[in-house]
């Protein structure tokens, strides 16, 4: 069998994390003020990226994130709340979020007859684990490993390490890596020396030019690469 072990990514591979980003986020403004306006969501999606991307180059540690978001967005905004109760209400709202992309359940449940499947993310633990342990594709992965969790994240090799402990230490030639990101999906798995699909629904550019194995546009096609009949 090719690839008896799949590391998958969470948001924005399995997750649709816009839609649960953007609900959390209105919805702690409007619980908190009363008003939403539209502009919020570009002024703390290009907060929240900007920061996460200094945590992966480490920058920052991950914690730092939580309220220097906050701290960014509001003062942009001029929104009169405190950073610290609005990223415990956000992140309260973000972890019932429980969206996924399209196809994400069917996929998974399908490759799991036959392979095990583990969650690898660069997250934050009071939202990754209830968000996983509520969703539709829990039943069907064997777990999920959570930079939060242990100190590391992807790229870093040590929360690779994590994920192999957890799969009973594999060969690296039976594992594929499958997520969104270049920096930490990609770039982490081959400089773990373990085959990669890059998951590019946009078709956006390889800027980084990164030797990925693979390339898919949809999760369904990952039924073709791993030489297995879509259900």
């Amino acid at each position: 069998m090719r690839y008896p072990f799949l590391l998958f990514d969470a948001d924005h591979t399995l997750f649709d994390f816009d839609q649960a980003q953007d609900r959390a986020l209105k919805s702690t403004i409007v619980e908190l003020h009363g008003h939403f306006d539209a502009d919020y969501f570009e002024v703390y999606n290009e907060v929240n990226r900007r920061l996460w991307l200094a945590f992966e180059r480490g920058e920052i540690i991950q914690q730092d994130i939580k309220v220097s978001r906050f701290e960014h967005f509001l003062e942009r905004t001029g929104l009169p709340l405190d950073p610290f109760e609005a990223n415990a209400t956000y992140l309260n709202h973000l972890s019932e979020a429980t969206f996924l992309l399209d196809g994400a359940l069917e996929v998974v449940q399908e490759l799991a007859v036959d392979r095990k499947l583990l969650i690898v993310t660069n997250g934050l633990r009071e939202v990754q684990r209830p968000r996983f342990t509520t969703s539709a594709i829990a039943p069907f992965i064997t777990g999920i490993v959570v930079s939060d969790e242990i100190g590391v994240a992807k790229p870093n090799p040590g929360i690779f390490d994590t994920a192999f402990e957890a799969l009973k230490q594999p060969a690296k030639s039976e594992v594929l890596m499958i997520g969104d990101s270049l920096t930490s999906d990609m770039r982490g798995g081959i400089d773990y020396g373990i085959d990669t699909c890059w998951f590019n629904p946009t078709g956006n550019q390889n800027v980084l030019e990164l030797p990925v194995t693979y390339e898919i546009r949809d999760l369904w096609a990952l039924f073709y690469l791993l030489d297995k009949n879509p259900p």
